[in-house]
């Protein structure tokens, strides 16, 4: 069964749409490529801000059992 085939909307050429493949179906796989690095970065972004925040919430508990611990 052969892929149907799409008119890209930005540059206008002809493309197979197939299965997996990354950004729009209404854009062709050159047209699509810098959104897939965009999201690519978004991921990373997301990834440090997360290491970041436990990072602090580590900090945050360290400090609060020095402050308040019983051993003093």
């Amino acid at each position: 069964m052969p892929f149907p085939i799409k008119v890209c909307v930005i540059c206008s050429e002809e493309f197979e749409l197939r299965p997996g493949k990354p950004g729009f179906a209404n854009r062709c796989p050159a047209c699509s490529e810098p959104e897939a690095n965009e999201e690519a970065k978004r991921q990373a972004d997301a990834d440090i801000l997360k290491t970041n925040a436990e990072a602090n919430a580590a900090r945050r508990q360290a400090i609060r059992d020095l402050l308040y611990s019983k051993d003093s």
